[in-house]
């Protein structure tokens, strides 16, 4: 079994929600064989609380508006460290950097297929990469 097409759907918008808003490492994993409860995660991360409700805030004003979706389960959101998005078809998490380099998320669910995101997802972070490159030489 795979993920839905809905939540193929929901993935992509998600995604693109949070590129635009700056998350970093943008990931999805079709977790439909694993778990019963829902077809795919989307993992990213913020350097600071203050860009995590950012990206909260435009994933949730995106897939309502695009999807007409809702979560139906929110966590975390009043600590801003790492809030988890429930939509049924897909769970997004979204969590401070430090918070996803100790629960290593990615770890966990390397064994589950990674869903292909629309290329310009991540494109803030090779942008980044170059620049930073170009000053240390």
């Amino acid at each position: 079994m795979t993920a839905s097409d809905r939540a193929a759907q929901l993935v992509r918008i998600a995604a693109e929600a949070a590129g635009d808003k700056l998350a970093d490492d943008i990931l999805a994993y079709d977790v439909s064989e694993q778990l019963v409860i829902t077809d795919a995660f989307v993992l990213c991360s913020a350097p600071n609380d203050r860009q995590v409700r950012a990206i909260v805030d435009e994933v949730e004003k995106r897939l309502r508006e695009e999807a007409g979706a809702k979560p139906v389960r929110r966590e975390g959101e009043r600590e801003g460290r790492w809030v988890l998005l429930d939509y049924a078809d897909v769970i997004v998490h979204i969590q401070h950097e430090e918070d996803r380099l100790f629960y290593a998320l990615e770890r966990l669910w390397k064994d589950c297929p990674l869903i292909a995101l629309p290329d310009g997802v991540n494109a803030h972070m090779r942008q980044r990469a170059r620049v930073v490159g170009s000053t240390s030489e």
